[in-house]
């Protein structure tokens, strides 16, 4: 696995703002569902480590559930807007009030297409807490209740998101460099392996 810092272009969003952002959005999340129960649902892969410190600053009785969904190719850097549910709820989600956690929301069609199947399945209210908004990308109006960070179109990776798999793990969110990537991927650049 190729050292990050030979192609990461800046850190978009700072450990230290990521950790404030995420719990101002547990106090909001956290006043606005006082005396509910909530089912937080978290899109597998790269909601995970938003959705664990999440619901730490969630103040307020909750379960969580996982959904898998997929929309990009193998290897593909864009959405194709095609919705392929890989891992469903194993909890029935009728009269519950659920929030949607997602780690980024581009073109919106994934997103659209997730919330018209769980909206079929009768949730006592359906809402969506996104960490990252691409809003200059969108192609199908969401609604978005509660909001990250709205981020220009720039391909980014770490705090879950991932760079063909890998770098998940990073503190920050960063963006690629996608030259510097594609050279040293290509075995140009060994100092990046």
């Amino acid at each position: 696995m190729k050292d990050y810092r030979g192609f990461l272009s800046e850190v978009l969003v700072s450990e230290e703002s990521l950790q404030q952002r995420v719990a101002e959005l547990g106090a909001e999340i956290t006043r606005d569902y006082q005396g509910k129960e909530l089912l937080l649902i978290c899109i597998l892969r790269g909601g995970v480590m938003f959705l664990t410190d999440l619901m730490r600053h969630i103040d307020v009785p909750h379960a969580i559930e996982f959904m898998a969904v997929s929309s990009y190719g193998s290897g593909a850097r864009e959405s194709t807007g095609r919705a392929r549910i890989t891992l469903d709820l194993n909890t029935n989600i009728q009269d519950r009030h659920v929030l949607l956690v997602e780690d980024i929301i581009d073109s919106g069609r994934t997103l659209a297409s997730v919330l018209e199947l769980l909206s079929t399945r009768k949730p006592a209210s359906l809402k969506v807490c996104t960490l990252l908004d691409k809003a200059d990308r969108r192609e199908v109006e969401v609604d978005i209740q509660y909001s990250g960070f709205v981020i220009p179109n720039k391909f980014v990776f770490g705090y879950g998101l991932d760079l063909d798999e890998y770098y998940r793990n990073l503190n920050f969110i960063g963006v690629v460099d996608l030259e510097k990537y594609e050279t040293s991927s290509d075995g140009e650049d060994d100092d990046l392996k």
